[in-house]
């Protein structure tokens, strides 16, 4: 193993005893200071559950339905009208929905068209600079149990929409 990937190795251990030896000085009980935190984020973890699990039967009716490819059909034009391969379109309504999805179709465009051509540096661009809208609202409002989303969803998609036109741009000025 080069020295590299020892010192990763150890990293985590090394963290862990800081935190332990800092714990034990301070004076607190570090075991069960864990455990109020595992029954915690237990706790939060069941509290959202129904709310990913409401996600996950979303995109699933979204991709079995054939939406996403209807609505990739209708995106291709005004793809090809600005100038950018039709084949990203998927990936700009996929990933605000789904990060493993997105990632996937993500790496296809990369195998497809190769990382240096514009649809691969498009691809790169637009993955890492926009979030998964959907599961970050769900989880962030599903654990605060707040149900007022009346300006989050068009926020985060404005913002989704912006992150895609940038990265077209970017790529096209400086690619």
């Amino acid at each position: 193993m080069p020295p590299l990937e020892q010192i990763g190795a150890a990293a985590l251990p090394v963290i862990v005893g800081v935190i332990l030896l800092y714990g034990f000085f301070r004076g607190v009980d570090v075991f069960d200071a864990f455990l109020a935190g595992a029954k915690e984020g237990v706790g939060a973890s069941l509290g959202i559950l129904p709310t990913l699990i409401g996600l996950i039967v979303a995109v699933s009716l979204v991709r079995a339905s054939g939406l996403l490819d209807l609505l990739c059909a209708l995106a291709g034009p005004l793809a090809q009208l600005a100038g950018v391969d039709p084949e990203l379109a998927p990936l700009a309504l996929l990933r605000p929905i789904s990060g493993s999805g997105s990632s996937a179709f993500t790496l296809s465009l990369l195998e497809r068209f190769g990382p240096d051509s514009e649809t691969g540096k498009i691809a790169s661009v637009l993955a890492s600079s926009t979030e998964t809208t959907f599961y970050a609202i769900t989880v962030y409002f599903g654990a605060c149990q707040c149900k007022k989303l009346r300006y989050t969803v068009p926020a985060a998609l404005l913002g989704d929409m912006t992150a895609l036109v940038l990265s077209v741009a970017a790529v096209k000025l400086f690619g």
